[in-house]
């Protein structure tokens, strides 16, 4: 039995897991179901019918029937990627031959779940070894079911030190003929279990934030050209925590992230994306607040600064100091604290006019943002100045391929995308820098 596949995105942003079996229920895969309904934005790029930490021990024989099951009868119309999470660990051997068992289970093509099956979770990983004997775990069941070898993909959550240094070594493995870690597709990020294995403490007993070993991971997917995605963010209320998680992450080259609910999902599928209106921010005492636009004016109407016209001059407060500035000096502290995120038509625009000036034979040119802010009824009229040559270009690119790369796997989403930003720039998004 053959089966294509294609493990050709450079982008996910949701990472959702679901419990496969819940005891005491008159279906025990009723939160299976309901995961395999969502759709549009509320649905992941990539779904993870959790069989370990997510289901009892008790409960994982019936989550591997369960999942077959589900993704049988539902998974040809799921608009993501289904992977399953199964049990595994790097000091088990018991342990690891269930994770084999399950995977028997979930991909016999008599259950008619693999053909929607994308790959495996690996949880719980060790040294590159152990990465191996995963492989080669998955590489025994497609012989075992006819499938085409390198067919199913292999994710590993890296929730040991062990498997953190494992990273380091992934690049100069994989491709080897001695083993299949080609195969390879997602580094997920697991932070409670690293915490647990690094002995790590902290006062309140919450967890470190490991900014440390979500630079690795994303610095080891880059190397190895996989993908990088966070680990859970349990505070499922807090939409603000979760928002800027994702914005530190995105800042490290990290755009996914472990989503835990489908409002979760939400969140996490849309705030990579270049917003659909541009936006001014300004540092009040080391604090970004995005100005309210009025009549074309960008007006701070906060407490934490102060600005008056004095004589000839300004007096600026900010916290507990004050300074008198004259027009020049007024304009140059405003610029220095005031930072422009631009839209998604925005980041258009300059790449379109960039790619035109590089047909006429331009390596550089200058781009021009221009605001007039109104602090206290007070108007200063601000203009950057940015040079744009093929390195800024190339940076600019990034949330546009996001973008090229979500709507090419996601067309459950495009009218969400076109009502979004419009159709007009949904079109040009998809065509510039190709």
């Amino acid at each position: 039995m053959s089966t294509d596949r294609q493990y050709d995105r450079e982008f996910v942003r949701t990472f959702f897991t679901t419990p496969t079996a819940v005891e005491g229920e008159d279906d025990s895969a009723k939160m299976l179901r309901s995961a395999a309904e969502l759709r549009g934005i509320e649905a992941p790029d990539v779904w993870v019918p959790d069989n370990e930490d997510a289901t009892a021990p008790s409960m994982r024989a019936e989550g591997a029937e369960n999942i077959v099951d589900v993704v049988a009868e539902r998974g040809d119309d799921f608009p993501g990627e289904i992977h399953p999470r199964v049990v595994w660990h790097r000091d088990s051997p018991g342990t690891r031959y269930r994770g084999f068992q399950q995977m028997l289970t979930i991909a016999d093509p008599d259950g008619g779940a693999v053909d929607y099956i994308d790959g495996f979770v690996i949880p719980e990983v060790g040294d590159i070894d152990d990465w191996k004997k995963a492989d080669e775990a998955i590489t025994v069941v497609e012989h075992e079911h006819g499938l085409e070898e390198g067919s199913l993909s292999m994710s590993v959550i890296v929730e040991s030190g062990e498997a953190e240094l494992a990273m380091g070594d992934l690049r100069e493995e994989m491709g080897k003929p001695s083993n299949n870690l080609e195969r390879m597709f997602l580094l997920v990020d697991g932070e409670v279990d690293y915490t647990k294995d690094m002995r790590a403490m902290t006062p309140t007993g919450e967890l470190p934030e490991w900014p440390e070993l979500r630079h690795n991971t994303s610095r080891g997917a880059s190397a190895a050209g996989l993908v990088a995605v966070d680990g859970p963010y349990d505070d499922i209320r807090d939409v603000d925590g979760y928002r800027q998680r994702m914005r530190e992450n995105r800042a490290k080259g990290m755009t996914g992230i472990w989503s835990l609910t489908p409002a979760q999902v939400e969140v996490a599928n849309t705030a990579p994306l270049p917003p659909e209106s541009g936006s001014w921010l300004l540092d009040v005492g080391g604090r970004e607040v995005e100005l309210d636009a009025e009549d074309g004016r960008q007006v701070y109407d906060g407490d934490d600064l102060d600005l008056e016209a004095s004589g000839d001059g300004y007096v600026l407060r900010v916290g507990g100091d004050e300074r008198e500035l004259d027009d020049d000096e007024l304009r140059e502290e405003l610029l220095d604290r005031t930072a422009y995120v631009p839209s998604m038509s925005d980041i258009v625009d300059s790449m379109e006019e960039f790619e035109a000036a590089k047909e006429a034979g331009k390596g550089a040119i200058a781009m021009t943002q221009s605001a007039t802010l109104d602090v206290d009824g007070v108007t200063v009229d601000l203009s950057k100045d940015r040079m744009w040559d093929e390195a800024t270009y190339q940076a600019a690119q990034t949330p546009i391929t996001l973008f090229q790369d979500v709507y090419e796997h996601r067309p459950d989403q495009h009218d969400e995308l076109e009502e979004k930003y419009g159709t007009d720039v949904v079109e040009r998004a998809t065509n510039v820098g190709n």
